[in-house]
């Protein structure tokens, strides 16, 4: 089995160990820098984590004063839409935790997508400088499509090979909308990637992109991940 994969016998104990690997890792980073910087995933998948998160014991187990809460991708769309994916983290985590609101960074979906990726470097320039480094995320949690897509990282999308920008807007043309995402080298330059999966649906792209015959996926181009499943998505492996 690939060393950076953890399977769990079962959905619900998947959520779970993940849920308890997302307090360590907010332990281990307040302890280390003084604050968690974690970019937040869209999906059910995760979704069923926050709430756990949001529940004690857990919820008492992190220092949300010292959490900053950012998103891999958002949809063009307000923040009170039911697809909006910082309205699913509001509701299933950050309305239950005492996290500071000026420590919520989310992309402005319901801005023009160019001027909404703009808004959000901002954020990102603010928060970790303007230096000409990448971000340095502490964590950055993944979800992965059916077509091997993560964040707004599509197949065939025109920002796979940007190289300049932190964040960038995007068409999604098999969705016909736009979105916004970060780019590869933001999520490469993360200390902890974490790929959460789950569902027989997704073991032959697991299988694949972890055997090293499923480049065409974008997902397979995030470097040096953790790959965090139930035995269902790891069923080839």
């Amino acid at each position: 089995m690939h060393p950076r994969t953890t399977i769990y016998p079962t959905r619900d104990l998947l959520m779970n160990g993940a849920a308890d690997m997302l307090v360590r890792a907010a332990g281990q980073a307040i302890a280390e820098r003084g604050r968690w910087l974690w970019v937040l995933a869209g999906g059910a998948t995760p979704e069923a984590v926050y709430r756990l998160l949001a529940t004690a014991p857990r919820r008492e187990q992190i220092d949300w004063a010292r959490v900053q809460v950012w998103w891999g991708d958002e949809r063009c769309v307000p923040p009170d839409d039911n697809d909006s994916n910082f309205g699913m983290a509001r509701r299933a985590l950050l309305d239950h935790v005492a996290i500071p609101a000026s420590n919520i960074h989310r992309m402005c979906g319901e801005l023009p997508p160019a001027e909404a990726a703009q808004e959000y470097a901002q954020q990102l320039r603010a928060t970790f400088g303007n230096d000409g480094a990448w971000p340095s995320f502490d964590t950055i949690l993944l979800g992965i499509g059916n077509d091997g897509h993560t964040a707004s990282l599509f197949p065939a999308s025109d920002i796979l090979g940007r190289s300049d920008v932190a964040v960038a807007a995007t068409w999604v043309a098999k969705l016909n909308a736009h979105r916004i995402s970060l780019t590869y080298p933001t999520i490469n330059a993360a200390r902890d990637t974490i790929f959460l999966v789950a569902g027989a649906d997704k073991a032959p792209i697991v299988q694949a992109i972890l055997g090293g015959t499923g480049n065409e996926y974008p997902a397979a181009h995030v470097a040096n991940a953790r790959w965090v499943l139930d035995a269902a998505a790891g069923a080839g492996l």
